[in-house]
């Protein structure tokens, strides 16, 4: 038996994308950025932390590591340097350029899931993958070009709240399952 906590990972980016959603849509205006720092520090301490453990450790079989673990690294990296920016003040336009290579890998890895069949959902996993990063690779256009874009913004958040549905469905699911089949798991010491 293998240690799993790719639910928590999932839940963690769930909470991500919904504060980035409403970060999009509300907080680009400027008023109050410092209510961000938190929730977005919160997020990516959770995602570093359990992504870079999954890296190093390889605790699920097979290429999982890769697609949850490195892109997890990438998501977390991304949430707490947010939140250090937020919390000094600093310009977000090179987190966006950082946000464009990690959505394009997330998209990346989405496209493979399904085109492997990985996932006991594979188009379901793979579109999360997509869609969330469909909002890394169009962070910057949206910071330079179309902050003040009112339906940009809403189109964006929407797409990133779609994103954390899916992500929300296999999470909730995979709680589910893993209630159950790790019910009768010991570890090592106590067998």
């Amino acid at each position: 038996m293998f240690i799993d906590y790719i639910t928590l990972m999932l839940i963690n980016m769930v909470a991500g994308l919904v504060l980035l959603a409403d970060f999009v849509y509300r907080g680009l205006d400027g008023a109050n950025l410092k209510r961000w720092i938190p929730g977005f520090g919160l997020v990516g301490g959770v995602a570093l932390a359990t992504g870079l453990h999954m890296m190093w450790t390889w605790p699920v079989p097979g290429s999982f590591n890769i697609s949850f673990g490195e892109t997890t690294v990438l998501f977390g990296g991304l949430y707490l340097a947010t939140a250090i920016a937020l919390a000094q003040g600093w310009d977000l336009l090179t987190l966006t350029v950082y946000a464009f290579f990690a959505g394009l890998t997330s998209m990346v890895v989405g496209a493979r899931i399904i085109n492997l069949g990985q996932t006991q959902r594979p188009l379901i996993a793979g579109l999360g993958f997509i869609l969330t990063g469909l909002g890394g690779v169009l962070a910057a256009p949206t910071l330079v070009y179309l902050q003040g874009n009112k339906t940009w913004r809403t189109v964006g958040a929407v797409v990133l709240l779609l994103a954390a549905a899916i992500w929300a469905l296999i999470g909730y699911m995979a709680y589910w399952s893993h209630l159950s089949g790790f019910s009768d798991w010991q570890p090592p010491v106590m067998r």
